[in-house]
This record gives structure tokens, sequence and C-alpha cells, in this order.
């Protein structure tokens, strides 16, 4: 059982039959109701005029009035201080999944796909960023090396060093692409590299997902490429029920492959549980793994 704010009293929060916790007048506290959040503030009978927010929503903040207990366990209502709030929201904020479109066609095939990843994820209580790579042009990597003293890349006249900076913010990522003769489209490769090449820290240790549409053929393919940024970057790798992709040479077409979209859905709630889950793993004291000094093998001498 949930508790929920509506009419929410001392009984309502003993259902487990559980002791209870009393909470102080004016503790601030969170409460967590799984894909809906509730706010409001106690009323002098010891209940709580709550609203609705925005569904989605991970928590809601209310005020104690005196006399309201809390069940201690259940673990919907946590009591906290200032900090601890402060912190919880920051972290509440990297809980951003950027999806990046890497077609030219805003509202594409690509997008159809990315979207249903992107609808799953909101039900899962995730925020989420949709990038359009669009049409505007994307140099390539040049291997100047000028990013490994600048910390980002060193042209600045596209979209690379502002994704680097958005990744830095995101808790997981979807890529997706068109498939090109039986690869990705060459404006995404362009993107990632540049952006795994001056960014990579801003994504290592955090999930990614690879979609790949087409009309027939070479999904395989094009999602062995980007699945490669994800390895290289230790970066743990979302699957599905099934390889990440979806047919169809229109939208419509592909709104019509229900084995893809639910491929499409299943991704999105796996990056979900596997965002919370490294979270919780955080909260918990288990920070990410020691990475070695980089050996680089010569296969010459």
């Amino acid at each position: 059982m949930v508790c929920r704010l509506p009419q929410l009293s001392a009984m309502q929060l003993d259902h487990s039959g559980a002791a209870r916790t009393a909470v102080a007048a004016g503790t601030t506290v969170v409460v967590r109701t799984g894909k809906t959040a509730w706010a409001g503030r106690t009323t002098r009978t010891g209940k709580a005029a709550g609203t609705r927010k925005t569904a989605g929503a991970r928590e809601a903040i209310i005020v104690l009035n005196p006399g309201l207990q809390t069940c201690s366990d259940c673990d919907m209502i946590t009591a906290i201080d200032k900090k601890q709030l402060i912190n919880r929201r920051r972290k509440r904020d990297m809980s951003k999944i950027l999806l990046i479109n890497g077609s030219s066609k805003k509202q594409g095939c690509t997008y159809t796909a990315l979207r249903e990843v992107e609808q799953e994820l909101q039900n899962e209580g995730l925020e989420t960023e949709l990038y359009q790579l669009g049409k505007e042009p994307v140099r390539d990597c040049t291997a100047c090396g000028a990013c490994r003293k600048l910390g980002k890349c060193v042209y600045n006249d596209d979209c690379i060093n502002e994704l680097i900076e958005t990744a830095g913010e995101s808790a997981g990522f979807v890529f997706g692409t068109p498939v090109y003769y039986a690869h990705p489209s060459g404006r995404i490769l362009s993107v990632l590299d540049r952006v795994f090449y001056a960014g990579g820290k801003a994504f290592a240790f955090k999930p990614g997902a690879a979609v790949a549409s087409a009309r027939r053929a070479g999904t395989t393919a094009s999602l062995d490429v980007l699945n490669k940024y994800f390895t290289i970057a230790r970066m743990p790798v979302v699957s599905s029920n099934y390889w990440n992709m979806v047919h169809g040479n229109t939208p419509e077409e592909v709104r019509q492959d229900l084995e893809g979209l639910q491929i499409m859905r299943g991704i999105g709630r796996n990056m979900a549980w596997l965002v919370n889950c490294i979270e919780a793993g955080k909260q918990a004291g288990i920070g990410y793994p020691p990475v070695e000094e980089k050996i680089a093998t010569n296969f010459i001498h």
C-alpha cells in the first residue's frame, strides 16, 4: 500500500500496524508516491489538503503540523533537514535522461521510436530531453587534440560543447539513428566521435541505449557501432526484450510495428530501473568502481 496525501491522517499512515514515530511541528518531509506526487499542508485536524502535481514527479514537499505521525514501516515519509533537502533536489535534477535524434528529420521514424522510449521514461517518473541534431552541418573530429588541454572541443560553432554540458547534467542516454547504407547516420557519428573524445567523463558509468530505425535491414550493424561508444566509456548498456530497433519507411509505418514499439517501451522501463538502482546504490554508500590507469598495447612490437 502506498501513502497518499489527500485525506492523509495518522490512522491512515499507520496502515501497516507498525510503531509510529512522531514528527515535530514544521518538519520538512519528502513524500514519494510512485509515479504521482502530491503536495499540500496538514490541517488542524491532522489531515492534508493535497493537490496533484505534474504527472511523473518523484517528490513532493509538505509541512507536518503537531500531532501527525508517520508510519515507520512503509518508508513513504522521511523527515529531512534543509541540507538533505537541497541534496535530494540536486539528485532529482540528475535524473534527466538525454535522448539524441541522429536523423535530420525532426519528426520522422527515428523520432517516433525515441518518443515511445521518452514517454515510458516519463511514466516512470524521470525527466527527459529529446535533442534534435537537425539539418545544420556538423564537422568531423579533426584529431587536433586541443580538447585534452581545454576540456572541451576547440570548435564552438556547432552543438558539441552544448551537448557535453548537457551530458554532464544527465543520468542516462538514448541515441537514435536512421540506417544509411547499413550504418548509423554520418551526422550522429560525427557528433558522438567529438562529444565522447572531448567530454567522455560526462558519460562514464551512466546507462546508455542505442536505437536504430530502418525500412528493412542494417539495424544490427548500426546498433553495433553505437554500442561501442558505451562500452569504451564504462557505461552500462540498456537492452529490452529484443534488439533495439523499429521498422518502417514512415512514422505511420513505425507505429504499426507493434513489437518494435514494445521494445522501445522496454528500453524506457529498463533505463529507469537502472538509473534508480544506481542512485539507490549511491545513497547506500556504493560509489563507482575504481578505474585503473589505461594500458595501451602495441601490436607492432
